[in-house]
């Protein structure tokens, strides 16, 4: 199977190039009778745009989703589910310029190396930001399908740049409020200091990354298969296909490494009836396999590559050292838009371990129409 996929049960398959005429995706795996539809997609889609401009790319893409396949009546029918979203708003003009210059912090030269030359560097191509709405549209059809299970997916901002969210809130706050700001954070004054850094970093021709926290809610313990199919190890390679993302932890993460055993150890007790851990140090994840508590990773988010300062590149038609402006339209900070990509990767890895374990049958009894 090659690099374009992910899963084994439930399989997803992204296709297109940031300036292609479409990004799509094939998700195979999927239960048949699931009531399923191109309006489901629009939600997870929207999610993408925040909605206010001075902090996004002037590339408004309206991200109308068609379903070619694998929905009849309103249901899954157990095939390929086949999804595309058409590339209006492009503009190539800027890239041909520049396409023997290698852009810095860009995958322009190591897709060149590895593709011989042939590969598509208009807005990145294959390697932009661009190819997440194919694992929105996946994930739009796994957190349905998890949906029915009781399990929940949150993901939100937590910090941009330098700026951190402090407060604390409940599952349910988070899940009410986090995309009633542009920046995805549930805490609105917070929100208010990152939108504010974002402009001001915007201002000086630079950009700015950020960490994001998924929750997923409702996962039953027992999940995973260690020791290669692990499943927070699965989730961790789901959201490295997040273009941007260049690190994830796990509960305490790397603090972990700053406390003592007697600290980081998850206590058990009994609450109502069922094993519930007092703290959640190991992030929902033991041995590879759920814990039964709620499952909970950050991503750190590297700064937008893409910028109108001079930077040092090469000149590959010549070999010599050459300079490179970053013209077009490109996102001050991709946080934002990669909070609902986030969201998905984790949906889309818990919907296959769900199915490989059991927990989720290959049809769901519903009443047909």
């Amino acid at each position: 199977m090659a690099g374009n996929s992910i899963g084994k049960e439930f399989t997803v398959t992204s296709f297109g190039e940031s300036h292609g005429k479409h990004v799509g995706v094939v998700v195979d795996g999927c239960p048949a009778g699931l009531a399923f539809s191109e309006a489901d997609v629009q939600v997870e889609l929207s999610k993408r745009l925040p909605p206010q401009p001075r902090i996004v790319s002037a590339r408004i893409e309206k991200d109308v989703a068609e379903i070619l396949s694998g929905v009849f009546n309103g249901f899954t029918t157990g095939a390929p589910i086949v999804m595309t979203v058409a590339n209006k708003e492009v503009d190539s003009s800027d890239y041909a310029a520049i396409k023997d210059l290698p852009r810095p912090g860009h995958a322009d030269y190591a897709a060149r190396v590895k593709y011989g030359g042939f590969n598509d560097y208009r807005g990145g191509g294959r390697f932009s930001g661009r190819v997440t709405v194919a694992l929105i549209m996946a994930g739009a059809v796994a957190k349905k399908l998890l949906s029915q299970f009781g399990i929940d997916v949150l993901a939100y901002t937590v910090a941009i740049g330098k700026v951190k969210m402090g407060k604390v809130l409940s599952f349910e706050e988070i899940r009410r409020r986090r995309y009633e700001t542009s920046v995805r954070c549930p805490d609105e004054a917070c929100a208010e200091a990152m939108e504010n850094a974002i402009v001001d970093v915007r201002k000086e021709g630079d950009s700015l990354g950020g960490v994001i926290e998924v929750a997923a809610l409702g996962v039953p313990a027992g999940v995973g298969e260690p020791l290669f199919d692990a499943l927070d190890a699965d989730i961790a390679k789901a959201l490295f296909t997040v273009p941007a993302v260049k690190g994830v932890e796990f509960g305490a993460g790397f603090k972990a490494a700053e406390l003592k055993g007697s600290e980081n150890n998850d206590a058990y007790a009994v609450r109502d009836a069922v094993v519930a851990a007092l703290t959640n140090n190991a992030g929902g994840v033991l041995g590879g396999i759920s814990s039964g508590m709620p499952i909970v990773a950050r991503v750190a988010v590297k700064p937008t590559p893409s910028l109108a300062k001079k930077q040092q590149t090469v000149d590959l038609s010549r070999m010599e050292e050459a300079t490179v402006e970053v013209k077009g339209r490109h996102d001050p900070c991709v946080v934002p838009k990669a909070v609902p990509a986030v969201e998905a990767a984790v949906a889309v890895a818990l919907a296959d371990h769900l199915i490989r374990a059991g927990c989720i049958p290959k049809v769901l009894r519903q009443e047909r129409k």
